[in-house]
């Protein structure tokens, strides 16, 4: 007969957990506070009263000593019923906590805010810096010995790799997938490049609103991030780059697929695998030869232009890195790297057919000659031994999604950056994704449109004075300015020239495009309009601008001295206006920020510019200026 040790499991005794707990609460012998249970111990002033406490409260979820003492694998949910790139994060879950368990790990997810690209007021940029500081704060508060991070859409995977870096304890990212396609009249279809196309032909009247339902209804048939390279694939490859991800199907598995899930277990495993190794933290691990290599992702990719204010701010909250990668880096970069992915909006592709033709193991094999094979991976191993250790052999489909070097999309500098009188910090274009090249070295009169909603009333007015040669140019939608730099930088064909078949214009303004929409547009102008010294916040209908994408030049041709003076004068204004109203004028938000309130206050007070990426400047490696 089977004694009572003999017929339950939970009834063996564990002599080295025995012995574990009997020191916790010897009082006489000090507690480790470097792992598991006992790090991060709440301040009572007893740490083993503190211990005994936090013991007696997870152990009302059900947790034994036994589960307690081991390694504590933090998972971060960031489910919500507003984030359809987020459905599959209760299965992610359920799948990670497979992994860590089976490598002998203790699984416990844990919330932070969650933010999507469409529902997030004023932008889902705006909340980037908070999502960063919640993943911050609550990697460093809890008890964790690592931590996977689940994110997918846009602003979610930068913000936990900020937030990541800064708080240094092991981390693994866990991205949440691509949606598959659509089909519409035998077309495919997927988010967000056929939302735009196809809602540009419906503004010129080329197709009517039964037509652009049928659309609607197609354009995300499965939960997932938008199935082009926009900013979430963008973000989920260079992630890859980095080094954080398992290279088969890390970045491009779909989130309704399978092979998600077992990426969600296998997370799990390589969790547990990463506290065996010697630098586990972010900024051990991370070094710039990292960031270089996701630099050249990014251009190969034809990546989202977002994509360069996310990585400098991810890169300035690296201690060792910040201040030695800049936007000439991106550019310097670009010069050398030929854009390789067959992917709309600069292809003609989606992320499925990335993932079918090898994903970002047939990408970086490719690259190979390029990268900088020393950087260390996840797991332990230099980019070029994980590479030898995972070999990929090239085939006819593959070949037409992965371009090789010598028979590249685009030959180089898919994303380019601009310099000049208008942009002394930078400017960002996908030069890849215009639809007409001959606006890449054009000269035009400006047409102005001061914010959004001015945009809005007079964008398809008949008599508007704008030509296909014309420049449109709209201000006041940078980090300051709207605020939270929404993507409003694609601005509209105005309807009459859109009606005239015109399908593209060089736009120009200091807010962000959809890494899925196409046009030969430039971003980012930093310093952004909403500062009072800036010469891209004086310009006005009937100026001239030159764009010269070849020499990396972007010239107001305003004399000087004329520019002086439109700056004085704005200042003049701006401060009466501050000081004593003058009804019906604009207040300026550069100098209204001083007295804002909540978060937006501190949003608009502490955000730096574009070429810095837009983080709070408390946040950075640097910290805050000694003035602040």
């Amino acid at each position: 007969m089977a004694s009572n040790n003999e017929a339950t499991g939970s009834e063996i005794p564990d002599r080295t957990v025995d012995a574990a707990i009997s020191k916790d609460y010897d009082l006489s012998h000090p507690i480790n506070s470097t792992s598991g249970l006992r790090q991060g111990l709440t301040s009572y002033g007893d740490a083993h009263f503190s211990l005994f406490l936090r013991k007696v409260f997870i152990k009302a979820l059900g947790y034994s000593d036994s589960a307690l003492s081991s390694p504590i694998i933090g998972i971060i949910n960031t489910y919500s019923s507003f984030n359809p790139c987020h459905s599959n994060v209760p299965q992610l879950i359920e799948s990670v906590k497979r992994g860590v368990l089976a490598s002998g790990g203790l699984p416990v997810d844990f919330p932070t805010i969650s933010i999507h690209e469409s529902f997030s007021s004023p932008t889902s940029m705006y909340l980037r810096n908070l999502m960063s500081m919640d993943t911050e704060e609550m990697i460093k508060a809890q008890p964790v010995d690592a931590v996977i991070m689940i994110g997918g859409c846009d602003k979610t995977v930068p913000a936990q790799l900020m937030g990541g870096i800064s708080a240094n304890k092991p981390i693994l990212p866990l991205i949440t997938g691509p949606m598959m396609p659509g089909s519409v009249k035998g077309e495919r279809v997927g988010a967000c490049t056929d939302c735009r196309s196809n809602w540009a032909k419906y503004r010129a009247g080329a197709i009517d609103v039964e037509d652009i339902m049928d659309v609607n209804e197609e354009l995300a048939p499965t939960g997932g991030t938008c199935g082009v390279m926009g900013t979430a694939s963008t973000m989920a490859c260079i992630t890859a780059g980095l080094g954080l991800l398992e290279l088969r199907g890390g970045a491009t598995a779909a989130a309704v697929s399978s092979a998600r899930l077992r990426v969600a277990e296998q997370a799990g495993r390589n969790a547990i695998a990463l506290l065996k190794l010697g630098n586990n933290k972010p900024q051990e691990l991370l070094t710039r030869e990292s960031f270089l290599n996701a630099i050249i992702v990014l251009q190969a990719i034809g990546g989202s232009t977002n994509a360069v204010v996310h990585l400098m701010a991810i890169i300035n909250r690296h201690p060792k890195v910040a201040g030695t990668i800049d936007l000439k880096t991106f550019d310097e970069i670009g010069r050398k790297t030929p854009l390789l992915v067959d992917l709309k909006p600069s292809g003609d592709n989606y992320m499925t057919d990335f993932h079918n033709a090898g994903g970002m193991l047939a990408l970086l094999h490719t690259l190979r000659p390029l990268l900088h094979l020393n950087a260390t991976t996840y797991c332990g191993k230099t980019l070029g031994e994980l590479l030898d250790t995972t070999p990929f052999k090239s085939f006819e489909y593959s070949r037409q999604i992965v371009r090789s070097l010598d028979n590249p999309l685009h030959p180089s500098s898919s994303l380019v950056v601009l310099y000049g009188n208008i942009c002394p910090n930078g400017a960002v274009m996908k030069a890849s994704a215009s639809k007409n090249r001959t606006l890449l070295h054009h000269r035009g009169t400006v047409c102005v449109f001061e914010n959004s909603a001015d945009m809005a009333k007079r964008i398809d007015d008949p008599d508007l004075d704008v030509t296909e040669n014309s420049i449109l140019v709209l201000k006041s939608i940078g980090p300051v300015g709207n605020p939270g730099m929404p993507e409003a930088g694609l601005i509209p064909i105005p309807q009459k020239l859109g009606r005239q078949g015109v399908l593209d214009m060089l736009r120009i303004s200091d807010g962000r495009m959809s890494g899925t929409a196409g046009g030969t547009i430039i971003l980012h102008i930093s310093p952004e309009s909403a500062d009072l010294d800036s010469v891209f916040g004086v310009v006005e209908n009937g100026d001239r601008i030159v764009c010269d994408v070849e020499n990396r030049k972007l010239s107001l041709e305003v004399e000087d001295s004329v520019l002086a003076e439109r700056i004085a004068e704005r200042k003049r204004r701006a401060h009466s206006v501050s000081s004593h109203g003058e009804q019906g004028t604009v207040k300026e938000p550069w100098l209204e920020r001083s007295n804002r309130r909540g978060y937006r206050g501190l949003y608009e007070r502490e955000v730096n510019q574009s070429h810095l990426g837009c983080d709070f400047g408390f946040l950075t490696a640097e910290g805050p200026e000694p003035s602040k």
